[in-house]
């Protein structure tokens, strides 16, 4: 079964660094551009940062330019999100997400790993 394991959530301070990790099973990562996205209570569930099948490119969402990377590794079948300068704001269930580059039809979803910026 296709499946998509976050891991590196937590409790962190304003300004603090945290780095999650999503791990991919029986799938192949190379066919997929990955994303990470995110919802807070009360809020809807935006985007993040996305990333190319091969890692020739990134994008991010407005709020978290300049302060998180996503990055890839297929030959590990894993996708990292490094986070630093945190804020509150940041607070969320954090999703990983993969999306055939050439059938969008197929794609998956993690259960999510909960990311508190709090002093």
């Amino acid at each position: 079964q296709p499946r998509l394991v976050e891991s590196g959530g937590g409790l962190v301070q304003p300004g603090g660094s945290l780095r999650l990790t999503c791990a991919a099973y029986a799938m192949t990562l190379s066919l997929y551009a990955m994303g990470w996205y995110r919802q807070a209570p009360g809020k809807e569930r935006e985007l993040v940062a996305l990333i190319t099948s091969t890692g020739g490119r990134t994008d991010y969402g407005d709020s978290v330019k300049g302060r998180f990377t996503i990055s890839r590794d297929n030959a590990k079948a894993t996708v990292s999100l490094q986070m630093n300068s945190l804020k509150p704001e940041d607070t969320a269930v954090y999703y990983c997400y993969a999306e055939m580059d050439l059938n969008s039809k197929y794609n998956f979803w993690g259960q999510g790993t909960q990311v508190t910026v709090s002093s």
